[in-house]
């Protein structure tokens, strides 16, 4: 298996007339340690069903391919994935998915799905890549909320930014409905930071290997998901007003102001706080007791970034 370093892959573009494409936030990792990072970090083993976003030239494809996994590369630029159709031609185990893996900003690629599903066969997979940023924060949330297709375990390079979020405690600055939602769902932790220097064209900003593990005992305690998360994007969406203006605004029709005051009374958080004052238990107190109140009126749903 050919190692995918810097002056390799300078040599495999020249040849075929291809160039990284800053559109697609191709940064290609060139630290080979960084891949067995990944992997181990995934722990990765025969058997192991793999989902991965963004391969590129192949070379994660095909060092996880050589130990045994069974992986779906799902890659939206027919350049290379053609080049990563040839780097794993000697794993019958690993196949290539030349399209888009999302189909908007809300949904996976039916596709994909499908043809995860098939590969899958019933049992757990994991989603494993160095992700394109612009797609790491759709990606990793519609396969969170998603009972249907919520991997075991996920291990990708992101923005390190994105990471940051993704870890953050309420109060702090980079709390948001981010980091609600994957913490409300799993352990997420930063396992490396990474500096640009590891990849190829170097990116502007440090990047982060991201270990999620999805919790069964946490995605029970939150009840209504699709509920839960409508409730803390809309909140979220307005997070510079007080909670009990949020809410009153979110609130169906008949539902005024002092019910919105009385119900946050009983459960003790005050009217005037922000949504980055909650943590993630208060927050599902609150989704619950609204879903309670409310019933089966839906919040607004907002059409903003996961912030």
């Amino acid at each position: 298996m050919e190692r995918q370093t810097q002056s390799y892959l300078r040599k495999l573009f020249g040849h075929r007339g291809l160039s990284p494409r800053h559109r697609l936030g191709q940064n290609f990792l060139v630290d080979l340690n960084i891949h067995d990072l990944i992997v181990e970090t995934a722990a990765v083993a025969p058997g192991d069903v793999v989902l991965e976003v963004g391969p590129g030239a192949g070379a994660l494809t095909a060092l996880m391919a050589s130990r045994g996994a069974r992986v779906l590369a799902v890659e939206v630029d027919p350049g290379m994935a053609a080049l990563a159709t040839e780097a794993i031609g000697a794993y019958p185990n690993a196949r290539l998915l030349n399209v888009d893996v999302l189909a908007s900003k809300h949904a996976i690629q039916p596709e994909v799905l499908e043809m995860l599903a098939r590969g899958r066969e019933g049992r757990p997979y994991k989603l494993v890549a160095n992700l394109p940023y612009q797609i790491a924060t759709p990606l990793i949330v519609n396969l969170l909320v998603d009972d249907a297709v919520r991997p075991e375990l996920i291990v990708v390079t992101i923005q390190k930014e994105l990471a940051e979020r993704m870890t953050a405690e309420a109060g702090g600055s980079e709390y948001g409905a981010l980091s609600v939602i994957v913490q409300a769902l799993a352990e997420v932790e930063i396992a490396r930071v990474l500096p640009p220097s590891v990849f190829w064209p170097r990116p502007k900003v440090d990047s982060a290997v991201v270990a999620i593990r999805p919790d069964p005992e946490r995605r029970a305690a939150v009840g209504d998901l699709p509920w839960f998360h409508r409730i803390v994007r809309g909140v979220f969406l307005h997070r510079r007003k007080a909670l009990r203006v949020v809410l009153a605004r979110l609130a169906p029709e008949g539902i005024d102001k002092p019910a919105v005051d009385a119900l946050l009374e009983s459960l003790g958080i005050a009217g005037s706080l922000r949504a980055e004052a909650l943590d993630v238990p208060r927050w599902i107190d609150l989704a619950a007791a609204l879903k309670q109140a409310w019933g089966d009126a839906k919040p607004a749903e907002p059409d903003a970034d996961e912030r």
